[in-house]
């Protein structure tokens, strides 16, 4: 079994910062591209930012220049530093790995979500 456990989400006011971190651990042969994700109430889910085994990077154009997604892959843990928050980008995030298992499963794995509040 594969599990993807995040953290760091929380309460903040507008223009502060969060880290959320998000651990993939099991069954894991190799991780290939890792994201974050946000849900916000009565929205469809959508990308936030996208990190490749090498690190190349994309990112959606609300959070370009705030937000800074990174990855130990010793760890196969993926990090989203969030500045400059704002009350839009209060959601659910979620965190989402694209991995292969020792048993020849290739596929995405979702995380449970972390709530993230943006409001003074």
């Amino acid at each position: 079994q594969v599990h993807l456990v995040e953290s760091g989400g929380g309460l903040v006011q507008p223009g502060g910062s969060l880290r959320l971190s998000c651990a993939a651990s099991g069954s894991i042969f190799r991780v290939y591209a890792m994201g974050w994700y946000r849900q916000a109430p009565g929205k469809q889910r959508e990308l936030v930012a996208l990190i490749t085994s090498l690190g190349s990077t994309n990112y959606a154009d609300p959070v370009k220049g705030r937000f800074t997604i990174s990855r130990d892959n010793a760890t196969n843990t993926v990090y989203l530093q969030m500045n400059s928050l704002k009350p839009e980008d209060t959601a659910v995030y979620y965190c989402n790995a694209g991995l292969s298992t020792v048993t020849g499963t290739l596929r995405n794995y979702w995380g449970q979500g972390t709530q993230v509040t943006v409001s003074s």
